[in-house]
């Protein structure tokens, strides 16, 4: 079982940190609107990975939870891409990102949806409902900046260049065991590749910007390799509950 746990921690922990980086943006978006809009995005993935972790607590079998997961693992155990896992303090960059994180995630859901573990269906077809709106929101927004002012279309530009090598990480599937693809429980994200980089171009083209001619970043999260920015996103999402262990409200 130890192979559906590594598959559902590391869709878990895209969720999580996303909306640990999505909570940033509270009182800081460029609309008070949009502070609201972030904040329920963010919450969504937040809900999305307290069901995926709670069941891999239940597979792993060791009585872990899914705060023991969330805030008691170190930074070595997390199996999350780096792109969720970078600073975005660019309302651009958060854009690409989350149109980046969304497509993926409706891709992945939509397949997730006739997965063979029934949990795993569950969770995925209420998923695919939220990332439907978090797909649609930051198109909007590309588009809206894209095709915008000039000041706007040379920093959404920038924007999309700056995620663009942490997006081909989504579609390495050497972490996923491939008898859990052929037993029809898993998705291969190779698979996905195609589909959701045909919903991105189509939203990079309505923007008028131009696909980015960059190379893609080494990568290393699915192992347990992390960008610098990591630690520092655990040690605040982690302190308080690491400092009272145990402390309830």
């Amino acid at each position: 079982m130890s192979d559906l746990f590594d598959y559902v921690v590391a869709l878990a922990d895209d969720a999580l940190v996303n909306a640990q980086r999505l909570g940033w943006w509270i009182s800081r978006a460029p609309q008070l609107e949009e502070d609201v809009a972030l904040a329920n995005i963010g919450l969504d993935q937040l809900g999305q990975a307290r069901s995926l972790l709670s069941y891999a607590g239940e597979v792993e079998g060791a009585g872990r939870s899914e705060d023991d997961l969330a805030y008691f693992r170190d930074e070595r155990e997390f199996r999350n891409v780096w792109l969720v896992e970078r600073e975005q303090a660019d309302f651009g960059v958060a854009m690409a990102r989350l149109l980046m994180v969304a497509a993926w995630q409706s891709h992945l859901y939509a397949a997730l949806r006739g997965s063979r573990d029934a949990t795993l269906a569950a969770v995925s077809a209420k998923a695919v409902k939220e990332v439907a709106y978090h797909l649609d929101h930051a198109g909007r927004w590309v588009v809206r900046l894209g095709d915008g002012t000039d000041e706007s279309h040379v920093r959404m530009q920038a924007a999309l260049e700056a995620e663009w090598p942490y997006l081909e990480e989504l579609f390495d599937g050497s972490y996923v065991d491939p008898a859990l693809v052929s037993d029809g429980v898993a998705v291969d994200p190779a698979t996905l590749r195609d589909d959701v980089l045909s919903t991105i171009l189509a939203v990079v083209s309505e923007a008028t910007l131009s696909v980015p001619d960059v190379r893609p970043a080494i990568g290393g999260g699915r192992d347990g390799r992390h960008t610098e920015q990591m630690g520092f996103l655990l040690a605040e999402m982690q302190h308080l509950t690491r400092s009272h262990p145990g402390a309830t409200w």
